[in-house]
């Protein structure tokens, strides 16, 4: 692939950056919301509090792999194996774009 084939990739990349940055804004205000005045609604906003931050972690590192895969684009490296250096083929970028390794060396 050339580099002007990953502007499709990068497109796709920041479609799904801008989404994820969205929910990880929603769940940040769910998880800034004051705690109920009864113990047991206390006890599930905190059972609750604990999923969401769970799933933000998740979306917060999928950030930042969509993030240096949208760099490594950027700066030309984007495609190479970061531990062989051979080229990632073009389906595991495409199934995988945040992909970093070859399958070989995956």
């Amino acid at each position: 692939m050339v580099m002007s084939e990953y502007q499709d990739i990068a497109q796709q990349l920041r479609t799904r950056l801008a989404d994820l940055l969205e929910r990880t804004e929603v769940i940040e205000d769910d998880l800034r919301h004051p705690l109920d005045a009864d113990w047991e609604e206390q006890a599930q906003d905190l059972a609750d509090d604990e999923s969401l931050e769970g799933v933000d972690e998740v979306l917060r590192a999928e950030i930042q792999q969509i993030r240096l895969a949208l760099l490594r684009i950027e700066n030309g490296t984007y495609g190479d194996c970061a531990v062989c250096g051979d080229p990632i083929s073009a389906e595991r970028l495409k199934a995988r774009p945040i992909a970093t390794r070859c399958i070989k060396c995956a």
